[in-house]
């Protein structure tokens, strides 16, 4: 069973921690992630580009010109795609790019994300962050005596608001990221260099994966 050392805000030991070998010890599948992480970004996708097909083109009430005598090839319509200024043919239209993975593959592709961050040793247990004030400067120190970079944060508080000020001190802070267990997906583990788990959010976190 793997253990991690506990650290205040401040970077000092406060002892260790064991972690749930079913969540944090699993065999990382690369082809699995792959497709997690694939089916998250398309979900993302708004997919709201269109092109006017000649449904969509005014016009087209008027014979441009006449039949014969021009020496023009015939044209019934100024909608056409062949016209000038006519619909355009086969671009694309609204369409939704998300696809189904099933429930079990992407509760097994966090574990393997989880278990990847610790086996390259980027993952943090904190006892707590506390601010005196819901500040950027406040969050910006701990986070210099924590060593973060591009951090993925994990506070134990359902609502976000409710912890102590976190999520508001550090949403100003480029590549720090602050999340509640039920928000914490494949992507942003593997996008972000560092987890940080709030030791009240690990035991939240190992109930939904297990």
């Amino acid at each position: 069973m793997a253990t991690l050392k506990v650290y205040d805000q401040m970077k000092q030991e406060q002892g260790e921690i064991s972690l749930a070998p079913e969540v944090f010890e699993v065999e990382v599948r690369p082809e699995i992630l792959n497709l997690v992480v694939r089916a998250h970004r398309a979900a993302l996708r708004a997919g709201t580009h269109q092109v006017k097909t000649r449904a969509f083109v005014s016009g087209g009430g008027k014979k441009p010109f006449k039949q014969k005598g021009t020496g023009n090839a015939r044209q019934g319509s100024n909608r056409s795609p062949i016209m000038r200024g006519g619909a355009i043919i086969f671009g694309p239209q609204p369409r939704d790019y998300s696809f189904k993975v099933n429930k079990k593959v992407r509760t097994l592709a966090l574990r393997m994300a989880l278990s990847s961050r610790v086996a390259d040793n980027d993952i943090m247990v904190v006892k707590s962050i506390d601010l005196a004030e819901a500040k950027t400067k406040n969050f910006a120190a701990v986070a210099k005596a924590l060593g973060l970079t591009k951090a993925l944060v994990v506070t134990p508080g359902d609502d976000m608001l409710k912890d102590n000020g976190v999520a508001l001190a550090a949403r100003n802070i480029p590549g720090i990221t602050v999340v509640t267990p039920d928000k914490v997906n494949v992507y942003e583990v593997l996008n972000h260099k560092q987890v940080v788990l709030l030791e009240g959010s690990l035991s939240h976190l190992e109930a939904r994966l297990k």
